[in-house]
């Protein structure tokens, strides 16, 4: 029954989440004409996106309360762009927050209440003139996004009320239009019951913050279309069915055409009686099947004619044929076994917040390509609908996921406490997430790109969830169904037809794995990327061959929640949770993303790409194996190129063409010239597209494996230059053609290195034992149970008496012991050897000491009086990586500036690091230069504008100094930066550094190139 008046308590009442709102429906396109077909314009719709009237008031008591009415003034309203949020538009405040309620400690209430004193309402204005297209025929309103919840009025009628922040609301509105000039008011809510079950982990926004639009119908009008691709058990032929739901006068006939994607008719039907409800299907011989490797899709084209021929109506819809279902306990996709290599995917923007644009969405998907990215879970909510036809257009496939999460109701500082859950099993509650379900179903259900549908998310369990769970597979057996929440509460287990963790420990994983379980496994939330992390990613990958019931995983998260924002100087810089005065907030845990907010690529991506590629390149001294790890696809598509590197510098390339079957192993001899000359070679062989795709052109790389080898017989040149000494009273002075060097026993180092006249000392060079502290090191409490490694650097104990001279023919070595401030305390040792080419072999010795904590770092610190320009490397590269988190690099020779290499986390941390350093040069403005070069084994290196204690003491990049000088850290060891999660989860034990046993860092200064 149509509700004629709206009332504010439907704001605290769960059984009241839509008034004269429409039911839900598919998300196709319809056309009045061929030529507007062939355009894809839709010419009856109306957008009305822009510029609207606004007034923002910070509670319901404050409000313009009658400001819909055509006569009302709209003296004192300002202006706001729709879509878009109002907090980033000048009204109220940003809050980002994770799990806790944002007024929590503010308001005492419990659910459905809302806070009366803090619940903002904007009151929007919009007027507009109806386009000659949409006259004369019925009109409806449709709103994309709004949050989070709103009032409609026309033209002074009231329309309707909605809530669902993440579906669309749509609204009959032909008996309220007025001719000439309509006066539409909508009045958005902050806060309302809704609230309580859209707890994400985000930025809280609100407003009108999707498209919106008016849109007319013929007089018979296809209102639904649902298709089902199904394909026939032999994986051959595709099953198509297409239900539709009329609405008007249905009179007249049904034509309908199947086509390829050259033109040739699979299929047609003629004369189909147009009825309320209308069926047709056929089956498809040897039909090419959808899946994310060939997203292959047929046409169809369903005209709707009336009694007398003419064209009333012509709908387009992309179909997509496809198989997902259990199969002997496995998810399969078209018989096979399907592997997610996965991601979440927060909708984004740096300045628009949840309001994105076509842009982000094609520059989001074609980087999950490039990156080896197969599926998306859209974390916590459904969408925009040009999201799920980008998906269905190049390949991704989708957990599909409801907007449910009421994570603070049952989950407090990570402790399970369902006292007050909701939805749990309330009955107040059920019919309001089960809209929510249906909602998001009837919407996405043509998509092929969706795999599974999710109940929501860290909601705990009860019957309101089970509701929707059996909705799901009531409505679309087509598809399963997940929800992770039943872990905590197995009484709901068989609403998830998955396993599915969170940030389970790989051990975890195995243990379930191992005990013969009856459901397929998978982590919808694992890696948690926030800040430097991503370490041991690996060990969940290769679970994947180990476990056929271990179906892959979904990287927390895809893209940084950053808000740029300008300072008190009217300087731009990017932001986090508390920059906003909001309180109570999360802070920089917004901050998980492989991608930075402005949609910059950050170094954790090189390890998603790699140890996400579909195809394995492990060469040999003989050749190369090729795993083809795709279900569907040969290698036909791609050109294989190898190339050998001597020490770096490449020797040799060719490229060869190959053709290894889907999930087939081939092996392919290479034609290698047989190096003698003593160096070190690298193999490396590369997949390179073809062609031209959607998502990259021709010669983009996907995927890469590389050997090393050495050849022996390189004699170390001996020095006969001869070296000048001199004993001062403080100073050991080093001499020799071209340079000279101070070692002092007063400071208890090398203070003075200088080649050509070029002083490299800004310091006095020191052992080092710490890193900036990252978020997993925060979280996890390695910063302060390992806290007494920062003063062991800072705060060394020396005395004079602890420097031993040893000269020999040819070369000098000074020795300097440090006692540590530590408990118990440890010693350190630092030697000095120089020779007459100036070449200096530094041998840094930790000797260790029972009952230390583990050590963030050991090795040297070299601090530059000035800034240097460059730095260039051998070694593994060109991103950043450390010890747990360096599969995807690969060696080579790289450049880089300090500045450049300090990555851009939204708290300063621990970053630049590169390892299998076998020599690093740095370089200044008139082209001097330093090498260090590793002695025996490879080391670890960063080049910084920056040293540790600077990085550790900013909270905020924008709060570093002005670059003065360059530091530079060669490193024996270098802790792992871990990445289970960043709340507790330690580094894998063998990527920690005992502080207990004997640490060396080994390597030679050279002073010319």
């Amino acid at each position: 029954m149509e509700q004629k008046t709206a009332k504010l308590e439907w704001l605290e009442d769960p059984r009241v989440f839509a008034v004269n709102r429409l039911a839900p429906h598919s998300d196709h396109r319809y056309y009045e004409t061929e030529e507007e077909a062939i355009r894809g314009s839709m010419g009856l719709r109306q957008s009305l996106n822009g510029t609207w009237g606004f007034s923002y008031a910070e509670n319901p008591a404050a409000r313009k309360a009658h400001f819909y009415e055509r006569d009302f003034s709209l003296d004192g309203f300002g202006t706001i762009e729709v879509p878009g949020h109002i907090e980033l538009q000048g009204y109220g405040r940003c809050q980002y927050i994770n799990t806790m309620y944002p007024w929590d400690g503010l308001a005492d209430i419990r659910p459905p209440h809302t806070d009366k004193e803090n619940n903002p309402v904007g009151s929007y204005i919009r007027e507009f003139e109806l386009e000659e297209p949409l006259k004369g025929k019925r009109l409806f309103l449709s709103f994309q996004g709004v949050e989070t919840a709103f009032y409609v009025w026309l033209n002074g009628t009231f329309i309707g009320y909605s809530e669902d922040s993440f579906t669309p609301s749509e609204f009959e509105i032909t008996d309220a239009l007025l001719p000439g000039t309509n006066r539409l008011g909508v009045e958005v809510y902050k806060r309302s019951s809704a609230s309580w079950i859209e707890d994400q982990d985000f930025f809280r926004f609100s407003g009108i913050f999707r498209e919106v639009y008016l849109y007319a119908v013929p007089e018979c009008h296809i209102n639904d279309l649902f298709i089902h691709g199904d394909v026939s058990d032999d994986y051959r032929d595709g099953l198509f069915r297409a239900a539709l739901t009329l609405t008007g006068e249905t009179k007249g006939t049904i034509h309908a055409v199947l086509k390829d994607r050259a033109g040739e008719t699979a299929a047609s039907w003629e004369a189909i009686p147009a009825e309320k409800e209308v069926e047709f299907s056929c089956r498809i011989p040897n039909a090419r099947l959808w899946s994310g490797e060939d997203p292959y899709r047929y046409e169809l084209t369903v005209t709707l004619y009336d009694e007398h021929g003419n064209v009333k109506e012509i709908v387009p819809q992309k179909v997509g044929f496809r198989r997902f279902e259990l199969k002997d306990r496995l998810m399969c996709l078209n018989g096979k076994r399907i592997v997610f290599r996965g991601i979440n995917r927060h909708e984004f923007n740096v300045r628009r917040g949840r309001s994105i644009t076509k842009e982000d969405m094609l520059w989001d998907i074609r980087f999950m390509k490039r990156h080896n990215i197969n599926a998306v879970r859209t974390c916590h909510y459904p969408d925009q609908s040009l999201w799920y036809e980008l998906c269905d257009e190049y390949g991704i496939y989708l957990i599909d996921e409801a907007n449910l999460e009421s994570h603070g109701s049952w989950q407090k500082m990570g402790a399970c406490e369902p006292s007050w859950n909701v939805p749990g099993s309330l009955p107040q509650w059920k019919d309001c997430v089960v809209d929510r379900a249906r909602s998001m179903l009837e919407r996405d259900k043509n998509h092929p790109s969706i795999l599974i549908w999710s109940c929501g998310n860290e909601s705990y369990a009860g019957e309101d969830i089970l509701a929707m769970s059996e909705f799901f597979k009531e409505r679309d057996p087509s598809r399963l169904v997940h929800y992770e929440g039943v872990f905590w509460n197995r009484e709901f287990d068989r609403t998830s037809d998955m396993e599915s963790r969170m940030y389970a420990k790989p051990s975890e994983v195995e243990e379930y794995l191992k005990k013969d379980p009856g459901k397929p496994f998978i982590l919808c939330e694992y890696m948690h990327a926030m800040g430097n992390s991503l370490g041991g990613m690996k060990k969940y990958t290769d679970l994947e061959d180990r476990y056929e019931m271990y179906q892959g995983g979904f990287i927390w998260d895809y893209i940084d929640q950053s808000l740029m924002k300008k300072d008190a100087f009217g300087k731009e810089h990017m932001t986090y949770g508390g920059d906003f005065g909001d309180r109570p907030t999360d802070y920089s845990f917004c901050g998980n993303g492989i991608v930075y907010a402005d949609r910059t690529i950050s170094p954790k991506a090189q390890e998603v790409k790699y140890l996400y590629q579909d195809i394995r390149l492990i060469p040999d001294s003989k050749g190369v194996s090729i795993e083809n790890r795709r279900l569907f696809a040969d290698t036909s598509d791609l050109e294989f190129v190898y190339s050998v590197l001597k020490d770096g510098e490449p020797v040799y390339q060719k490229s060869f063409h190959t053709s290894v079957k889907p999930l087939e192993t081939g092996y392919e001899v290479l034609p290698i010239p047989d190096f003698t000359e003593p160096g070190e070679y690298v193999l490396q062989v590369s997949a390179l597209l073809k062609h031209d795709a959607l998502w990259a052109e021709s010669g983009y790389e996907t995927a890469f494996g590389e050997a090393v080898t050495v050849v022996e017989g390189r004699q170390e040149k001996s020095c006969k230059k001869p070296l000048t000494v001199i004993h001062g009273d403080v100073n050991i002075g080093v001499m020799g053609d071209g340079f000279r060097v101070l070692f002092s026993r007063q400071e208890g180092s090398m203070v003075s290195m200088v080649y050509d006249g070029k002083e490299w000392l800004g310091r006095p060079l020191m052992p080092v034992y710490w890193r900036a502290t990252t978020d997993n090191d925060k979280g996890n409490k390695f910063s302060a149970a390992s806290s007494v490694w920062y003063g062991a650097g800072r705060f060394p104990y020396y005395s004079n008496e602890n420097c031993k001279v040893e000269e020999k023919e040819g070369s000098i070595k000074v020795t300097y012991t440090y006692e540590l401030s530590t408990v118990p305390q440890a010693a350190a040792e630092v030697s000095y050897e120089v020779d007459g080419s100036g070449a200096i072999k530094v041998r840094a010795l930790f000797k260790g000491q029972k009952g230390l904590p583990q050590l963030p770092a050991f090795g040297m610190r070299l601090i530059t009086p000035e800034a240097a320009k460059k730095f260039t490397w051998y070694g593994r590269g060109p991103e950043e990586n450390y010890c747990d988190r360096k599969e995807g690099a690969r060696l080579g020779i790289y450049e880089d500036t300090p500045d450049n290499n300090l990555s851009r986390y939204l708290v300063p941390q621990e970053c630049g690091n590169r390892t299998g350093v076998r020599w690093l040069k740095i370089a200044d403005m008139e082209g001097h230069s330093l090498t260090f070069r590793a002695s025996g084994l490879a080391f670890d290196a960063s080049v910084l504008s920056y040293t540790a204690e600077e990085l550790e003491s900013a909270t905020h990049r924008e709060e570093l100094p002005l670059p003065r000088y360059t530091v530079v850290n060669i490193l024996g060891a270098m802790r792992g930066v871990g990445g289970d999660d960043s709340w507790g989860a330690p580094v894998h034990p063998e990527y920690c550094i005992s502080g207990e046993k004997e640490l060396i860092t080994e390597f030679i200064i050279e002073g010319r190139s």
